[in-house]
Parts: structure tokens; C-alpha cells; sequence
């Protein structure tokens, strides 16, 4: 979180795995009630509904706004940049993504939805909390990850952000975007949990718990047979090798560019492709697409544009 003249500039990244700002992240899950649940340790209050934020899984959505679990995730990631600072009320600028090749048609439409209501009071965390919301500005996923050193890019790059729902594809060439070279393709991580669980099922008619498949991809390992490693490794093998077919498909060349790859895709390709190392570089902090709409938005308003 940036102070601007009283402006707080907080950065969400609104994953479809897990919600980010420039300091914290939790799941990307939430299940509203109307009764106070049990157990209310990250639970969200607002207009007399209660929420679980961080449980449950968030169906993809290739739309954001067709219904009102990121506005209301978007609230608890507010709350966490704002407790860091010890602050209850505060002047806010939202600075969030959307998938690259999505952003020109849906910006608006994601502003209008995150700025509904100027004020808003909830409570997170049974702390109380009121912001106006000043502003929103939204940025392109991928470049976002990497815009704090872009300048500083020579020759011939490409942006690989491969997330939990999809996959940003940016050619940048001396740092600077080249916007009829970038794709978006609904092949996330999520896709590889899913080829995971049912190469699992079918080759031993058992289910897999989803947190040994994340320790798996995350790691390379779990405290689990070797013969069940095998068959998630071999799966998650798979997915890798078809991000670098798609990936070519898009004119990459590890000849004449360098790669660069953030997003939680990341650990799959670590830990389940062969690679230069010299030619492929990761971005590994997940926070890293956060940073970067906070950068750019305070570029902007510095600048007068935003």
C-alpha cells in the first residue's frame, strides 16, 4: 500500500486461485451465511450477511462480475493492507487485472462493479473498518509482473503469467509491450489439478486429496507412495510440456528470446521441465502481478492520468 496526499493506493490481484495484494494472500474462497458461523477467525460482515473468506473453492469464472464474491474478497484485501498500517478508514485507489486480452472489453465493466458504492463499511476480522473508494484503475495481467523492471529489458522477451484459471501470453521487445502479440488461453494450473485427479482415479480407483496435489506442484514431492508421486508427476509432466507446445504455438523461440515466467505455473515448470537457465527466468513472488498495479497506478496519478 502506497500513501499518495491521503490517498491510499492498494493493489489487489484478484485471482481465481488465490487473492493477492502487495503483502498478503489467502484462497481465493468464500461462503456466505445468514447466521454467524462457528468458527469466525477471517469472516467478512457486511449488510447483515457473514462470510468465510479463504473457504470453498471459487468456480472459474471467465467474467468477474457475475456475481459478487470479488467485490466482497476485494473488501477483505482492503482490510489486510489496511490493518498492516493500523487503519480503519481510509481514502482508497483500487488498482487491479484482468487476463490480458481481456482487459480492453471488460476494464469498465470490473471498474463499475469494484466502485459501486463509494462508501462502504463492513467488518473483517471483527474489526470495523469504512473506506471511500476513490478510484479504480485496471491493468493488464502478465505485464503487471514484470513492469517494475521492464525498462530495463533488452532484446526480444516473452511474458508467460500462468495462473489458476489462465494463461497471459506478452511479447515484449526492449521492454515494451507489443499489443498484437498477446494471448489469453484457459489453461491454468486449475487444468492441471483436474488431469492430476483423473489420471489418479483411473489408474488406481482412488481419490487424491487436493492439498497433496499443491504440496506436489509446489514442492516436486509429498510424503506420499512412490507410486502415487509417479502418477502426479507424470500428469503434472504432461501440463508442463503442453504450456511449452502452446507456448510455440505463439511463436516462442528459446533460440532468440528470453522467457519469462510468473504466476503460481511457475513451481510445474520447475520442478517438471527441462530448461535453460540461462534463457528461462522466474518471478517468483506471488505478490509479484500485486506490486506491479501499484507501481502503475502510482506512476499514473503522479503523471495526472488516473
Amino acid at each position: 500500500m502506497k500513501d499518495m496526499n491521503g490517498i491510499k493506493i492498494i493493489a489487489v490481484d484478484q485471482g481465481y486461485g488465490n487473492i493477492k495484494t502487495a503483502n498478503h494472500c489467502f484462497p481465493t474462497g468464500i461462503i456466505g451465511s445468514d447466521t454467524e458461523p462457528l468458527f469466525t477467525g477471517d469472516m467478512l460482515v457486511y449488510e447483515g450477511r457473514y462470510y468465510l473468506i479463504g473457504e470453498g473453492h471459487k468456480e472459474f469464472l471467465p467474467d468477474k462480475v457475475m456475481d459478487d464474491d470479488y467485490y466482497l474478497l476485494t473488501f477483505a484485501a482492503i482490510a489486510c493492507e489496511l490493518a498492516d498500517a493500523h487503519l480503519t478508514e481510509a481514502n482508497v485507489f483500487l488498482a487491479v487485472g484482468l487476463p490480458l486480452t481481456w482487459t480492453s472489453g471488460q476494464k469498465d465493466k470490473f471498474a463499475k462493479y469494484l466502485s459501486r458504492n463509494e462508501d462502504v463499511r463492513f467488518t473483517y476480522r471483527k474489526q470495523d473498518y469504512h473506506i471511500h473508494i476513490a478510484g479504480v484503475k485496471v491493468y493488464p495481467q502478465g505485464y503487471a509482473a514484470v513492469a517494475p523492471f521492464a525498462t530495463k529489458l533488452r532484446g526480444l522477451n516473452l511474458v508467460a503469467d500462468i495462473g489458476n484459471g489462465t494463461m497471459n501470453v506478452l511479447y515484449l521487445v526492449n521492454g515494451k509491450p507489443q499489443s498484437g502479440k498477446m494471448f489469453t488461453e484457459k489453461f491454468g494450473v486449475h487444468q492441471c489439478t483436474l488431469a492430476v485427479r483423473e489420471a489418479f482415479m483411473r489408474r488406481t480407483q482412488r481419490e487424491l486429496n487436493d492439498a497433496i496435489i499443491e504440496e506436489v506442484f509446489r514442492t516436486g514431492t509429498a510424503n506420499i507412495r512412490e507410486s502415487d508421486l509417479a502418477i502426479i508427476c507424470d500428469a503434472a509432466s504432461g501440463y508442463v510440456e503442453e504450456i511449452f507446445h502452446r507456448l510455440r504455438d505463439h511463436g516462442y523461440d528459446e533460440g532468440t528470446m528470453t522467457l519469462y515466467i510468473t504466476g503460481g505455473g511457475g513451481c510445474l515448470v520447475k520442478h517438471f521441465y527441462s530448461f535453460n537457465t540461462e534463457r528461462v527466468k522466474f518471478v517468483d513472488d506471488i505478490c509479484a502481478a500485486a506490486k506491479g498495479y501499484e507501481y502503475l497506478a502510482e506512476l499514473q496519478i503522479k503523471a495526472g492520468k488516473a
